[in-house]
């Protein structure tokens, strides 16, 4: 198996155990619950995370 460095949000909580975590490649962006990091693992192609980050920037985070 491929190693991939995880990465989370600086706006997670301090516990580390309630996060979404990320690993990026060439091919797709993994995504994974931190509380579960040998579960499933979702995959999304780069240019599809990108329309849903920039989607997200418009949005009330309050």
């Amino acid at each position: 198996m491929t190693r991939r460095d995880w990465f989370k949000s600086s706006y997670s909580g301090t516990q580390g155990d309630s996060c979404v975590e990320i690993a990026i490649t060439a091919q797709a962006v993994h995504i994974r619950d931190s509380k579960v990091a040998e579960g499933p693992v979702l995959l999304v192609r780069p240019g599809n995370w990108a329309r849903f980050l920039h989607g997200a920037e418009g949005l009330d985070h309050g």
